[in-house]
């Protein structure tokens, strides 16, 4: 025989309300009791019914984790993460990809499409700033905005300094004797944060030392993928004046981009040092190992999650920006000159 709520609370010599308040995480429920009715659960192998609770309090206890690609290493982390942070405040999580589809995007944010059927959402959009501002007048559920976007007070948003980040690891480059040092993974044509940021931040990094920006070494990637990064290294080293380094804005285009100095002939860092962002596992691994600049993961994800899980209790709540470390990882591909 399947136990009911009632059967918990007979056994536990409690109310049925209090029964419901340990289930649901209420957390104005005195130890001594909670440990009562947990005992009783255990006991009488007491399953709750998430239907039923979703009738009863208008929630799911489920959460929607939107990234543009889920195979990429970073949002793979990011999604493990999430799905810890969120089963210690009692959810789980629902993860989906939007492809780089502004239109799904659209969607998702808007609640047009009504399959989804979760408490909040945090989302890693590339949509732009205009198209946020456009999609809030429809928007009903809580949200949390990762990834670079400008903090306008609307949305609360977890991310990290962009532009501090690519400043670091250029101004790394420049400390270890580089002087002509390209870049990939500028974006002109996406009017997204992310790109034009490390751009920005990679730019000041040059000044700062006395080094003016070339716009030839200054290149586009269409994804921060390994190919993307091989295809830009290759048409950097074919050029009359090849760079002494390439700063990546990203770990796996830095890994495409060591596979083209390499199959040109030449090495890593010796010949061209190569240094990324993300600190994916693969680039701790690879031969020379990859510098790059870490970001704090499980750092993003609890500060998201515990947003997300405060939004949802206040949605008048003003919107809160948090700003997430990150550290310089310096290993075996950007060794200075002199090493």
């Amino acid at each position: 025989m399947v136990a009911t709520l009632r059967d918990v609370a007979e056994h536990a010599q409690v109310s049925v309300r209090t029964v419901s308040n340990v289930v649901s995480g209420y957390t104005h429920v005195s130890d001594k009791m909670r440990r009562r009715v947990l005992d009783a659960i255990e006991e009488l192998d007491y399953r709750p019914n998430p239907v039923a609770r979703t009738l009863r309090t208008g929630r799911t206890g489920v959460l929607a984790l939107v990234v543009p690609e889920i195979d990429l290493p970073y949002f793979a982390e990011l999604a493990r993460e999430v799905i810890n942070a969120a089963a210690e405040l009692g959810y789980r999580v629902m993860i989906d990809q939007t492809g780089h589809d502004h239109e799904r995007e659209r969607e998702l944010l808007t609640g047009a499409d009504r399959t989804m059927l979760f408490d909040g959402v945090l989302f890693s959009p590339l949509v732009t700033r205009a198209e946020l501002l456009e999609m809030q007048a429809s928007r009903t559920m809580p949200l949390v905005l990762l990834g670079e976007h400008d903090f306008d007070g609307r949305y609360d948003h977890v991310a990290i300094d962009n532009v501090q980040a690519a400043q670091d690891a250029v101004a790394h480059l420049i400390a270890g004797g580089r002087r002509r040092i390209a870049a990939i993974g500028a974006q002109p044509d996406e009017d997204y944060a992310t790109p034009q940021q490390r751009t920005t931040g990679y730019e000041r990094a040059l000044r700062a030392a006395g080094i003016e920006p070339e716009p030839d070494l200054l290149r586009a990637a269409a994804h921060y993928r390994r190919a993307d990064g091989y295809r830009a290294t290759r048409e950097l080293l074919d050029a009359p004046d090849r760079p002494d380094a390439i700063f990546c804005y990203s770990d796996l285009l830095a890994m495409g981009a060591m596979r083209a100095v390499f199959d040109a002939g030449l090495r890593v860092p010796e010949d061209v040092a190569v240094i990324g962002i993300d600190d994916v596992e693969e680039g701790r691994y690879a031969r020379p190992s990859l510098s790059t600049v870490s970001l704090d993961t499980p750092f993003i994800a609890r500060e998201a999650v515990a947003r997300i899980s405060a939004r949802i209790g206040e949605p008048d709540a003003p919107a809160v920006e948090v700003r997430a470390p990150h550290a310089l990882r310096v290993r075996e591909s950007t060794a200075p000159r002199d090493a």
